[in-house]
């Protein structure tokens, strides 16, 4: 005996005596065809994506009433439900909002849900940067994010918020990013990634930065941790780079920064003005708002 998918053939295939070798086979009878019912692994893999097609054209096409919500419910019934949402690149994002804004939950028709509506939801998080959101037929979502990352503080009223590269304002739970660089000023936080590169081109001075404020809309303000009062230093509209470059120079090569002045002022193209007075510089020579005083 020879066992083949579960079938068993006999070996001796012989025609009886008295039997003719040609046999007529029987015309087997006459079925009526009835439209498939499918269920998981015993549907036709041609059926699903037929299946699928159809109720994605449906979407925009003009059907009876009804027509859609029961093909809606058959393809439930097949197996193109969400079973299983997967996320990629979550770290700040909490679970519990993604879901909450996605707007998907298990046992939806996998079909129907607006894949593009969804990534405009999700890219409205404040941490969400970007966003993809993929149909894995038949029953899994698969979502991937890119955090925005923080780089700077912005006060306002009162408030500190987190900005990324983008300017954008990410939100005020700022307790892990309390070493980034402070702003101040209306429209700060659109010049953010000018600021962080700007400090950074000068490690010497960029760890003694105390806080920055965008004045007048046009240029910035840097205030420097010293004793024994802080030292403002008044960056010029145009060549800010080149004057925090001289700066560091002047402050290595001259000690500068470690004279009784409080004022630098940078803002003339062919001079250099200090001023001393005792006081406290950051207070005397900006308001709050980052205007000029």
């Amino acid at each position: 005996m020879r066992r083949l998918n579960s079938v068993t053939f006999k070996t001796d295939d012989r025609v009886a005596a008295g039997q003719t070798s040609r046999r007529r086979a029987a015309k087997p009878a006459q079925r009526r065809r009835s439209w498939p019912v499918l269920s998981g692994a015993r549907a036709k893999p041609w059926l699903l994506i037929l299946l699928a097609i159809l109720l994605l054209a449906s979407a925009s096409l003009t059907l009876v009433p009804g027509t859609r919500a029961k093909l809606l419910a058959w393809s439930v019934r097949a197996g193109f439900r969400v079973d299983d949402i997967s996320v990629i690149g979550r770290d700040k994002t909490s679970s519990a909002q993604l879901l909450s804004v996605l707007g998907i939950k298990r046992g939806d028709a996998i079909v129907s849900i607006d894949l593009a509506a969804a990534r405009h939801r999700l890219e409205a998080i404040p941490w969400v940067r970007t966003a993809t959101i993929e149909r894995r037929l038949p029953d899994r979502i698969m979502l991937s994010i890119t955090e925005r990352v923080p780089i700077a503080l912005w006060q306002a009223k009162g408030r500190y918020y987190l900005v990324d590269g983008d300017g954008q304002i990410i939100g005020d739970q700022i307790d892990d990013y309390r070493h980034l660089p402070l702003m101040v000023g209306e429209g700060a936080p659109d010049h953010a990634q000018e600021l962080v590169a700007l400090l950074g081109a000068e490690p010497s001075l960029q760890g003694r930065v105390t806080a920055a404020a965008w004045v007048g809309n046009r240029r910035w303000n840097i205030t420097l941790d010293a004793a024994p009062v802080a030292i403002l230093v008044q960056l010029p509209d145009e060549g800010a780079g080149a004057a925090w470059h001289d700066l560091a120079m002047l402050d290595k090569e001259q000690n500068l920064l470690q004279r009784q002045i409080d004022v630098v002022d940078m803002r003339l193209p062919d001079r250099l003005v200090l001023r001393a007075g005792g006081g406290d510089a950051a207070a005397k020579h900006k308001s709050a708002n980052g205007k000029e005083a």
